[in-house]
């Protein structure tokens, strides 16, 4: 199995993904890819336009071996591609992440989606695309597959994203046969996981890794800079603007 993805994770983000990632980089099926290996490497948004692009007929093996000999892959853009992963990784296990739809619809609309599309967030990585053009080309791909991909660009009506929720968790109970697939709460701790991929419970806490705070912060910050910068930007041009006058 060495030089592969053993674990495919298959539930959407905010579902307890970070939490399962640290779970199977402890269990030892890391790396495990994830958004935040996006966020790291920018570069990477270009492998994922092409694979939306191409229905996900791509080098599979190459990307995630050259990228970083991940082991096992969860959370978005990953997700969309569950079942051509399947079929590439024919032994890799599935794992759905499952969460109550109205919780999971508060939290993805309070983080990743007010990253990047609240005001702040579009002005921030508008300024910031301009100057580091493949952050502007990550921030694109995240729209491109996830906010107008799976959503259709409807996001923001929380009726017709909680359907779009729903229908991907069916569609994944179908889809995956029934010995190559579990259905996981995070809640539910080390048990069904560690039995699912047949490895011993280690004798440590299940990593419960709530990241809302990290968005908070995240969230708090652009809109500092978002009022901070033009206010800066203001200010310099009044200061030279009377320096002018009394140079005159």
């Amino acid at each position: 199995m060495d030089g592969e993805l053993r674990v495919i994770g298959a539930g959407f983000g905010r579902t307890g993904t970070t939490s399962l990632k640290a779970a199977l980089e402890r269990l030892g099926f890391g790396p495990c890819y994830h958004m935040t290996e996006v966020l790291r490497h920018p570069s990477h948004a270009s492998f994922w336009n092409e694979a939306h692009e191409r229905a996900g007929d791509v080098d599979w093996r190459g990307f995630f071996r050259d990228s970083g000999d991940y082991r096992s892959a969860v959370d978005w853009p990953v997700c969309d591609f569950y079942r051509v992963l399947m079929d590439e990784y024919p032994r890799a296990k599935v794992i759905l992440t499952v969460r109550d739809p109205d919780r999971w619809y508060r939290s993805a609309r309070e983080t990743i989606y007010a990253l990047g599309n609240a005001w702040a967030g579009r002005f921030v990585f508008a300024t910031v695309g301009r100057l580091v053009p493949s952050f502007g080309r990550m921030m694109r791909m995240a729209h491109r597959l996830i906010w107008a991909g799976t959503f259709g660009g409807r996001f923001t009506d929380e009726e017709h994203a909680k359907r779009v929720f729903l229908e991907h968790d069916r569609e994944v109970r179908r889809t995956v046969p029934p010995e190559r697939l579990l259905v996981y709460d995070v809640k539910e701790g080390w048990g069904p996981l560690c039995k699912f991929l047949g490895v011993e419970v280690p004798d440590e806490p299940f990593p419960h890794l709530n990241d809302a705070a990290t968005f908070r912060r995240l969230l708090w910050l652009q809109r500092a800079y978002a009022v901070l910068l033009p206010a800066s930007l203001l200010a310099l041009l009044l200061l030279a603007l009377r320096r002018a006058r009394d140079g005159g």
